[in-house]
């Protein structure tokens, strides 16, 4: 979230502007989505978010599912999605300055995979696993008999690109497509697993285990497919590969923070400084987006530009200074509702 956030405020573009042609240049592509087939740290941000909604299922319904509020969780799970899938449409009407029928937010993909993840969260790990994998194979199956010969090549004629016009009477330009959330269900049904073992009464050095082996079982078969031209990992389209090998390294993600912070206890003070963020993630998601993004990346340059530009600061160092500025800006808004105690739930 606080990457997104960053993104909003303006830091990735300007970064980018500001390093073309320099030995930095590899680094701020890292902060872009990956043009087709391959893997960039920005392709991992969606499949992270995923995954650790999951992760928290176990945790946030665990009070009313012991009580035996099925029917009360399941009512609270379908109004969470709805708003999820609403603010994800209607964020779109903002980007287009216009009323539009998109689907492509990453808040209505997870709208849906939180859904199906709810759906199958009380069955056993093995028998989520199994549902995952089939979620996956469905995947190949669509695109394969929809376009036999090229299933996934960078054009409008996929599975994806279909349903698009049937649902959407359009297509995306970036080849984003709305069922991505049928392979990405994936991460978080692993998530709630996750989740669950994380709560379960086993000795915490016993919990890491399997994290570690799975997570590098999904990582190695995901880039596997990818190398000998079984499936390529396409994070627009969500392909199988992508989902394993994205997934993997969300696992491993886990692994690595939960030894260092649950296992070998290190907490320090510059943790607050991300996890400040997390505690309302989804209102600074969509006040950056929105209002945020419109009014302070303007309200910064008065700032930035006014005190910089006169002694010869360039315009691009200018507008990456001014993004960190509105970056802090919409990280102080979360720092101090977390202070204050003010949660903004979905």
């Amino acid at each position: 979230m606080f990457l997104l956030i960053a993104e909003a405020a303006g830091f990735h573009h300007n970064f980018s502007e500001l390093t073309e042609g320099t030995a930095f240049s590899g680094l701020a592509d890292q902060l872009h989505h990956h043009p087709w087939n391959g893997l960039r740290f920005w392709d991992l941000i969606q499949p992270f978010f995923m995954f650790i909604v999951g992760v928290a299922m176990p945790f946030s319904l665990r009070k009313r599912l012991a009580s035996g509020d099925k029917k009360g969780v399941t009512k609270h799970i379908l109004r969470r999605c709805f708003l999820l899938f609403a603010f994800g449409a209607l964020l779109h009407c903002v980007y287009s300055h216009a009323l539009v029928w998109e689907l492509w937010n990453v808040l209505v993909q997870l709208a849906f995979t939180i859904l199906i993840a709810y759906a199958v969260m009380n069955l056993s790990n093995k028998t989520q696993i199994g549902i995952s994998v089939g979620l996956l194979v469905l995947t190949e199956v669509l695109y394969r008999a929809y376009n036999p010969e090229a299933p996934y090549v960078q054009n409008h004629e996929s599975f994806g690109a279909y349903v698009d016009m049937l649902v959407m009477g359009q297509v995306n330009d970036g080849y984003w497509v709305f069922v991505n959330f049928i392979p990405t269900a994936a991460h978080t049904i692993w998530g709630v697993i996750c989740g669950k073992v994380l709560l379960s009464h086993i000795p915490s050095t016993q919990k890491i285990k399997p994290f570690l082996i799975w997570g590098a079982v999904l990582v190695v078969l995901g880039f596997a497919m990818d190398f000998v031209g079984i499936t390529p990992i396409v994070k627009r389209i969500a392909t199988s590969s992508f989902t394993l090998a994205s997934g993997g390294i969300a696992i491993l993600t886990l692994s690595l923070f939960y030894w260092l912070i649950d296992i070998k206890g290190y907490q320090n003070n510059w943790l607050k400084i991300f996890s400040v963020v997390g505690t309302n993630s989804i209102f600074i998601y969509l006040f950056a987006e929105t209002v945020g993004a419109q009014w302070f990346r303007g309200f910064g340059t008065i700032w930035t530009e006014g005190l910089l530009a006169p002694i010869g600061v360039s315009e691009k160092v200018i507008m990456v200074i001014n993004a960190l500025f509105v970056l802090y800006i919409f990280w102080y808004i979360t720092y101090f509702l977390d202070k204050h105690k003010v949660y903004f739930k979905v």
